[in-house]
Formats: structure tokens, C-alpha cells, sequence
């Protein structure tokens, strides 16, 4: 079976007193309640039948620009100083946190530079430029990305916003599960996908917090599973390539989401791309929601593994729905 918990432990270890506190995360919510939407909640008496359990999800493709990538930027630039504002902001961004820097740099005044790697889907990158920032393409890896943003840097002066790796960013995500967590305060766990580790270490800080003997999973592609493999191994992983279907979790955990994740995270399970295509088909069809492959992982994830959530009251983030039209796979 390929999933992972982390070899000294066999669930969540998560103590009240490691990280940031929970009154940390409550003054975040309030700073970034007027520029965010409190998405709704939705269930599926056919999905809940499918699983075997009590299906909740958060639906963050509704969030502003589309995803939950909204929380983060919004968190990100509200703690800025003035001076840092009027420089301006620069991220590295496949798609979802480069439109979510956009839009909340234009709603709160201020220039945004984004790196878009080549093959980002249309959708995004147009949505991008639709917001008023100035795009600067890269080849498709990490080391591109990481390049043209600091001669972005250079030039302009602007702060940097790492789309995950970031406390503030990490703050903003765990909103989501905050509002999941008042609405439906007797969830068993929380599954959200996990690339660059900023939505799934925001998702663990909530639980912790916010939960009754919430669990915190992550969910992932197999062909892309550094995630995985970094729990199991007790360090961070790398990928040899990055060919997934979900686009949006092509990139690898940090030194600042990496620690949250390795105490608050029972487990990470992995799903093959048939099963992530399976289930954004079912989520569009049976839901009617239109979603992104990386919302589709948590889903793919809990109907893999029926053995560990039959029975359970389960969150499932939907981190996206920003979904090139003439790419679908079904």
C-alpha cells in the first residue's frame, strides 16, 4: 500500500505548544477576512456512499481567482511594511499563487511580478496577466524558476512571496480548514493535497488547533511523491521528474512547511493519475463542480484506501478549480 506515516510515530504528534498559536492564527483570519470568500462546504449522498464515509468538502474553487492560493498571498502582502509595498512583490508560480498574487496585489495596490514556467495551463497564465502583473516566462524547474525571480529581485527590489514555503503563506491556507472546522466541528480528519507543502502544513496548524481528535492527512500523486517519501524518511525528497496530470503539486516541501508537516500529518497516501482523472470525472459529474487535477488527489486518495476512512466524518479540500478547458482528460 503507498501510503506513509512517518517511522517514529503512527498518527499526528502535534502538541498545542509547538508552532505558531492558535491566537496566531485567529489574528490572521480576521487581517484577511475582508479581501477573501468564506467558501462553501458541499456533500454527496452518492459520493458518501461510494467511500463509505461522510464526505465534507471545502470548496476553495469558489475562493476569489479560484483557489485557495488567495488566503496565502492575502496574508502575505498584509504583513508587508510600507516600504516593502511600495517596492512590490514577486513570486515563481505554475499557475494558482501566481494569479492569487496578482489579484491581491491589484486589490491592494501594489506591483506584481510573476515567474510562469513554460506549460502552465493557458487558463492560468492568462488569468495572470488579466490582473495586472508583469509575467517573466522559465524553463519547467525549480532551479529557472528560482533564477528569474532573483534577477527580478535585483532589478526592482521587490519582496519576494514563496508560493508555500512561507509562515505567512502557511497561516493563510489554514483558514480553509478553520472555516471547514467551525462548520462541521467534529470531522475525524482532513485530507488535503500536498506539493510545495504550504496548504497541507496550514490544514495540519488548523486540525491541531481547531479539531477534536482531527487527524491531518495528505494526499499525492504517485509519480510525483517527494512528499511521501520525505515523511517516511524523516528529510526532505526531490522528484527525478515531474510528469502528473495535477499541475499544481509538482513542487517539493520547504525548511519552514517541512517540520509542521512531519508533527501534524498522520499520513500521506498516493494515487495514480488514472485514479486522480477518475475522480475529478466523478467530482464533475456527481458534484457538478468544476475542479483542477490537484483537487481531485483528496478524493482519489480516500476512494483508494476505503480500509482507513469507511465509517469517518472526512474534510476534503478542493484547492482549485482554474481548468484549461481544451486539456481536459475525459
Amino acid at each position: 500500500m503507498h501510503f506513509s506515516t512517518p517511522d517514529n510515530q503512527s498518527s499526528s504528534t502535534w502538541g498545542q505548544d509547538h508552532g505558531p498559536s492558535k491566537s496566531a492564527l485567529l489574528d490572521v483570519a480576521a487581517r484577511i477576512k475582508p479581501w477573501i470568500h468564506r467558501t462553501p462546504v458541499a456533500t454527496s449522498r452518492y459520493l458518501n456512499e461510494l467511500s463509505g464515509a461522510a464526505l465534507y468538502f471545502k470548496c476553495e474553487q469558489l475562493q476569489r481567482m479560484g483557489a485557495f492560493k488567495m488566503r496565502g498571498a492575502v496574508s502575505a502582502i498584509a504583513a508587508l511594511t510600507d516600504q516593502e509595498r511600495a517596492r512590490g512583490v514577486v513570486t515563481h508560480s505554475s499557475g494558482n499563487f501566481g494569479q492569487a498574487v496578482a489579484l491581491a496585489s491589484k486589490i491592494m495596490g501594489i506591483k506584481a511580478y510573476v515567474v510562469m514556467p513554460l506549460g502552465t495551463p493557458k487558463v492560468k497564465r492568462d488569468a495572470v496577466l488579466s490582473y495586472g502583473a508583469e509575467v517573466t516566462d522559465c524553463a519547467p524547474n525549480l532551479w529557472a524558476r528560482e533564477t528569474a525571480t532573483q534577477e527580478i529581485i535585483n532589478k526592482t527590489g521587490a519582496t519576494a512571496l514563496h508560493p508555500s514555503n512561507a509562515m505567512e503563506v502557511i497561516l493563510g491556507n489554514a483558514t480553509a480548514t478553520m472555516e471547514l472546522l467551525e462548520e462541521v466541528p467534529d470531522l475525524n480528519g482532513v485530507m488535503a493535497p500536498v506539493g510545495g507543502g504550504g496548504l497541507l502544513a496550514g490544514t495540519a496548524l488548523a486540525t491541531a488547533h481547531f479539531g477534536h481528535n482531527c487527524h491531518c492527512w495528505g494526499a499525492e500523486p504517485a509519480a510525483v511523491d517527494d512528499a511521501f517519501r520525505s515523511l517516511k524518511m524523516g528529510s526532505i525528497q526531490t522528484n527525478d521528474q515531474t510528469n502528473t496530470i495535477a499541475d499544481g503539486l509538482k513542487t517539493q516541501l520547504g525548511s519552514i512547511n517541512f517540520p509542521i508537516i512531519q508533527n501534524g500529518v498522520a499520513s500521506i497516501f498516493c494515487v495514480d493519475e488514472s485514479e486522480i482523472i477518475a475522480s475529478m470525472r466523478l467530482l464533475w459529474e456527481r458534484t457538478k463542480m468544476v475542479v483542477e487535477p490537484s483537487s481531485a488527489v483528496a478524493l482519489a486518495a480516500v476512494l483508494k484506501y476505503p480500509a482507513q476512512f469507511s465509517g469517518k466524518k472526512i474534510g476534503l479540500i478542493l484547492s482549485g478549480g482554474n481548468v484549461d478547458l481544451s486539456q481536459l482528460p475525459f
